[in-house]
């Protein structure tokens, strides 16, 4: 069957609520980096402001960021560390029009539930939730997102553990499912350690079985791949062809890692520098329509707090930006819970289990 998209109720700006609303005031900030005090702090939700007696959408957005407007009229949602000089920040705390700004958080809901407020039990999401509903989606999403989106995941090392898992994540690659992958050093060095020596930390990915010195496998399997310079080259010096790392050099599937300091190695594409990092992930992130986080609570919370509930498609079509978030602690996929229950589905369970349940789902296994 056809996926098909709730269908996003713009405000109605004739009514007097906006009619009557002032025009946004702005300052202009004083030094790199710094907003001018009283700067309007953007959400995950589509954001209208009036400029000139016209209300603009904001049309890439994200958390906890600055409203710039540009010299064309144009409005750009920019990191307070990215401000310069000069530009024409927007001020104001409130969201209702009265200070020009508008929070439209309920744009995607059908018209005639925006305003209810009822009590329901079982909101939170835990061990004795049922995903069935979900994965029923999520796959009917993925079929439409495969020729019409753009999907990134952003994965944990444990897919690396296991063989299973690894085989149903390549086989989503292979077959179009994968746009990008963001991930850390882990989980890239794990599986490229897999496809070399079939062990996770020195574990056999399918017995769990420890291998005689296998804690040093994955520190071989990193510094391998630092003499060959690169991660491609290092599949193609020892001809390797197995794994998640392997499928997405063989596609062409932008990776980006990300650094720890907790890193060992680290392999020579994990990017050191965090606002570097956080620079190349929010780049993946501004062509995604569906974004789904595994297994890994830091890359977790920091694409959540760089990922819209929305996105502008090249014909101004407005349409739902998907937020998954599977992880086997409801601490973890509480933590986004609350951004929306539109904007992130949220599943507790084992990331191995639910990559191959999704992989069945789509026939790949």
């Amino acid at each position: 069957m056809a996926f098909h998209f709730p269908e996003y109720h713009a405000p109605d700006f004739t009514s007097p609520l906006f009619l009557n609303a002032p025009n946004v005031k702005t300052a202009v900030a004083e030094q790199d980096g710094v907003a001018p005090e009283y700067f309007h702090s953007t959400s995950m939700y589509p954001e209208y402001f009036k400029v000139n007696g016209e209300w603009k959408l904001a049309e890439e957005s994200r958390m906890d960021s600055s409203v710039v407007l540009r010299p064309d009229g144009k409005l750009d949602v920019v990191e307070n560390r990215n401000l310069r000089k000069g530009d024409v920040v927007i001020l104001g705390r409130s969201e209702n029009a009265e200070e020009g700004i508008y929070v439209h958080a309920t744009g995607f809901l059908p018209e005639e539930e925006e305003l209810k407020d009822q009590f329901v039990f079982r909101q939170g999401r835990s061990r004795e939730t049922s995903y069935a509903k979900d994965y029923d989606n999520l796959v009917e999403l993925l079929k439409h997102e495969k020729e019409h989106g753009n999907v990134v995941w952003v994965m944990g090392p444990a897919f690396a553990f296991d063989e299973k898992a690894r085989t149903a994540m390549s086989a989503l690659v292979d077959n179009g499912y994968v746009h990008a992958l963001m991930a850390g050093n882990a989980l890239a060095t794990h599986d490229l350690e897999g496809a070399m020596l079939h062990t996770a930390l020195g574990q056999d990915i399918y017995t769990q079985i420890s291998q005689p010195n296998g804690h040093y496998n994955h520190l071989d399997v990193d510094n391998r791949i630092r003499r060959s310079g690169s991660i491609p080259q290092f599949i193609k010096d020892y001809d390797l062809n197995d794994g998640i790392i392997c499928s997405c050099v063989r596609n062409d599937i932008p990776i980006v890692l990300t650094g720890s300091i907790r890193d060992d190695g680290p392999i020579p594409e994990v990017i050191g520098d965090v606002y570097q990092g956080q620079a190349a992930m929010r780049e993946v992130v501004k062509k995604a329509t569906t974004v789904i986080c595994l297994a890994t609570m830091l890359h977790t919370i920091a694409t959540g707090n760089m990922t819209p509930s929305f996105r502008v498609l090249e014909d101004g079509t407005i349409r739902p930006l998907y937020l998954y978030t599977v992880d086997a602690d409801e601490f973890v996929v509480n933590k986004l819970l609350d951004r929306g229950s539109l904007a992130a589905t949220t599943m507790v369970t084992n990331v191995q289990d639910f990559i191959t349940i999704v992989a069945h789902g789509l026939g790949l296994l």
